[in-house]
């Protein structure tokens, strides 16, 4: 096992990773921006290395400054967290060329998981069902872009290839729109993500969003820990996640879980990774996986009493996965709020001063959080400041205890989405369970006139 691992992140997940490497006995080191410096995980950390100024381009997207970091504390391993640097193919080959274990999959797995066209080519081989579409990437003859559309059906949607966080992606009506989407989407792909491919799906009109947890080692073992609903969303933005999905039969999941379990023994993938899915009709559709550990693992750890990035830094040295497939078993029901320094209807963000902070407690309450009383909010990076996570025996349950933690939550000083979340636990649709992923920005709409 590593004795010196660095984290090559901020905020809560820098937090989260301290926190695991703490119970397995092995040191961290915290890198952080100027702006970061009186962060809690900073002042918590066994060494802190200051790697620039606040604008991530000059630290926490600073390979060789994070790389030089890791060299001057000799650290034996980096994690990536989520965001930044976790998914970018050239950052892990140079850790690993640099001589250092990065805490996640291989250079090679995130390149052709990261590419959204080798991505579905590679699920399509492995026998995960997919979204129908033109196959790969849209060629310039646009005669052709319009029979594929044709072939396809309206609605479609146009995405980019190299494209994640919601980004990158244009509904098409009409085949009078079709053309102006696909060369917008193309350039604004390429200036975005480096890669103007685009590649052409049919539009799936009413989806739900659930996801696979997915773990493999080296050694050829992999594994799925059940399944997530991300489908409370806004602008492609997850703001509620919840385990496991309301209404889905479990034979239904149990059959995609095997697939992507498979699937990632198939194309030799090592670490924690998530398979997103659209669901509906009762059909599971692939979209993309995430080659790192998500926003959301909390709700998972919680129903399986697995703890995620541990088994992450496990895979990483070397070792096999401590369990089996049967030996993974989901309790109860899980609700996960993502609590964001943002005006909760406007989502206009909130950087500043806390005041006072005070996070809820009881039985079956998590607080995800580097924030506390008098921590500035920075206004240089995304505006979640944490996450409150709720487990229970029954769904209703989870509900009821999200709600009373939400009451006993108390921010002054900035604003927060939390009376936000506090509505929609008391929506009758939601707590019905199985909205889609258009709910949200609905119900958005017919709350807009706020006193």
């Amino acid at each position: 096992m590593f004795k010196k691992l660095l984290i090559a992140n901020r905020g809560e997940i820098a937090l989260r990773i301290q926190r695991a490497c703490r119970e397995m006995g092995i040191r961290s080191v915290v890198v952080y921006s100027e702006a970061d410096r009186d962060a809690k995980y900073v002042k918590l950390a066994d060494e802190a290395v200051c790697i620039g100024p606040a604008p991530s381009a000059q630290s926490y997207l600073n390979m060789p400054a994070i790389i030089s970091a890791a060299e001057v504390t000799d650290a034996e391993a980096i994690h990536p967290g989520y965001g930044f640097l976790s998914e970018n193919a050239d950052f892990a080959e140079r850790v690993e060329k640099s001589g250092f274990a990065f805490i996640g999959p291989t250079s090679a797995s995130i390149r052709l998981m990261g590419d959204k066209v080798s991505a579905k080519e590679a699920m399509i081989k492995a026998g995960v069902p997919t979204v129908p579409g033109a196959e790969g990437s849209l060629g310039e003859d646009p005669a052709q872009i319009i029979r594929s559309a044709r072939e396809v059906g309206y609605p479609v949607i146009i995405k980019a290839a190299g494209g994640g966080g919601g980004r990158g992606m244009r509904v098409v009506h009409t085949e009078a729109a079709l053309i102006n989407a696909v060369q917008t989407t193309r350039s604004e792909a390429g200036a975005a993500f480096g890669n103007p491919a685009v590649y052409m799906e049919k539009f799936l009109q009413n989806p739900r969003h659930i996801e696979i947890q997915i773990l493999a080692d080296q050694h050829g073992h992999a594994v799925w820990l059940g399944e997530r609903d991300c489908s409370m969303q806004r602008r492609h933005q997850k703001i509620i996640e919840e385990a496991p999905a309301p209404g889905i039969p479990r034979k239904v999941i149990e059959k995609i879980g095997d697939r992507c379990a498979a699937a990632c023994k198939k194309i030799g993938y090592r670490g924690a990774g998530t398979f997103e899915f659209l669901f509906e009709n009762g059909e599971f559709y692939f979209i993309e996986m995430n080659t790192r550990v998500q926003v959301e693992h909390p709700v998972t750890e919680l129903v399986t009493g697995i703890d995620i990035v541990q088994t992450q830094i496990r895979i990483a040295a070397g070792e096999p996965l401590p369990f089996t497939q049967k030996q993974v078993k989901n309790q109860g029901h899980a609700i996960e709020c993502r609590v964001n320094a943002e005006d909760p209807y406007t989502f206009m963000p909130s950087p500043g001063r806390i005041t006072m902070w005070h996070p809820p407690g009881g039985p079956g309450v998590r607080v995800d959080s580097h924030a506390y009383s008098n921590y500035f909010v920075p206004s240089n990076y995304d505006s979640m400041i944490g996450k409150i996570i709720v487990h229970a025996d029954t769904r209703d349950q989870a509900l009821a205890r999200m709600r009373s933690a939400l009451s006993e939550t108390l921010v002054e000083g900035i604003k927060t989405n939390i009376p936000l979340h506090r509505e929609l636990m008391a929506d009758g649709r939601f707590i019905e369970g199985g909205t889609s992923i258009h709910y949200l920005e609905g119900w958005l709409e017919q709350h807009k006139q706020r006193p």
